[in-house]
């Protein structure tokens, strides 16, 4: 059994993820490769795959979104998971009550449901490091009711992802 772990990350949290659950698979027995969206054309030749992209309002990035593009014929034939990574603090919800990673869901999840038909779809908390953000961002990050909205530190939650990395492994019938 070969998977792919295909990513799109801007800073490097949802690499991170990414690496992690390739990690995981690996441990399960899996043959996985892990690589960035745009690092790769043509997915063929992989018997399962997880998709992943840090989300900006409420989007993936472009280079994911691509990717499941120029692919879908492979990733509807096989299985297919998605994850997106975004959320950043430790709150599990938002002020009107509602959960926080399923408030935070990219739009992709929904617009590929029927397209690739996802066994199973996560979203994870991210990470942010103020002091790292470059470019245009780094204007918009030095605003400072952004800076108040936009917490610094990792909120990446490993064992959550290791659980759904297993859930997968279990899924494609992995030994433990």
């Amino acid at each position: 059994m070969k998977v792919l772990v295909a990513y799109a990350s801007k800073y490097g949290a949802t690499e991170g993820i990414a690496q992690r659950i390739g990690e995981q698979l690996r441990k399960r027995g899996l043959e996985t490769d892990v690589t960035r969206c745009d690092d790769l054309r043509d997915a063929s030749g992989y018997d399962a795959y997880i998709i992943g992209s840090a989300t900006y309002a409420f989007n993936w990035r472009k280079d994911a979104r691509k990717f499941v593009e120029r692919n879908v014929g492979v990733l509807s034939a096989r299985p297919t998971w998605l994850f997106s990574s975004g959320p950043l603090g430790t709150e599990t919800v938002d002020k009107e009550g509602n959960d926080v990673l399923k408030g935070a869901e990219p739009r992709q999840f929904a617009d590929y449901a029927d397209l690739v038909n996802p066994r199973g779809a996560q979203v994870f908390r991210g990470a942010y490091d103020h002091d790292k953000i470059r470019g245009g961002d780094r204007i918009i990050a030095w605003m400072p009711a952004i800076r108040d909205i936009l917490p610094s530190g990792d909120f990446r939650e490993w064992d959550a992802i290791d659980a759904w990395a297993d859930s997968i492994a279990d899924d494609l019938g992995a030994t433990a």
